[in-house]
């Protein structure tokens, strides 16, 4: 997955899907120029957030089963992993919230895809740190009621 996610950020021919205001120079070869250390971090979240996404809408297509879901034998065998129906979810909450307040669907994005923590999150935000707990906080207790309301298991990873 994070190899796509290079190819996303650096393919001329994909990049413009992912790179949201990244140099649009689509010559061969050609670097993209970021703006800050912040800016790469968002592109690259993105980039991971759409990559998840396109997968598990590609695990519900009837052709790799449909809607249907597996049943594990031994669950305590297997390490945790969302179902392609959690993120597709997790994906709707993320839109509805980016509507309602950008800066945190852009804070989750950077903590949940992207995997910072809340320090990193807040520096690439421009956020201080008490400013990124609250938002934090605010972001979580609203994807928790938008998944808990959608039925997603998802809900215990935000």
């Amino acid at each position: 997955m994070v190899h796509e996610a290079y190819l996303r950020l650096v393919d001329p021919r994909g990049r413009r899907e992912v790179l949201a205001g990244a140099s649009e120079d689509s010559s061969p070869g050609h670097t993209p120029h970021w703006d800050s250390r912040g800016h790469f971090f968002a592109a690259a979240a993105e980039a991971m957030r759409r990559i998840l996404i396109e997968n598990a809408r590609r695990k519900r297509r009837q052709k790799r089963g449909g809607v249907g879901r597996r049943v594990e034998i031994d669950p305590a065998q297997f390490s945790y992993s969302s179902t392609a129906e959690d993120l597709l979810d997790l994906n709707d909450a993320l839109d509805a919230l980016a509507v309602e307040d950008p800066q945190a669907a852009q804070f989750v994005k950077l903590r949940y895809f992207a995997g910072l923590s809340i320090e990193e999150a807040a520096k690439m935000v421009g956020l201080s740190r008490s400013a990124a707990c609250a938002h934090w906080a605010y972001a979580r207790a609203w994807l928790r009621r938008r998944l808990r309301v959608a039925g997603s298991s998802e809900v215990g990873r935000i």
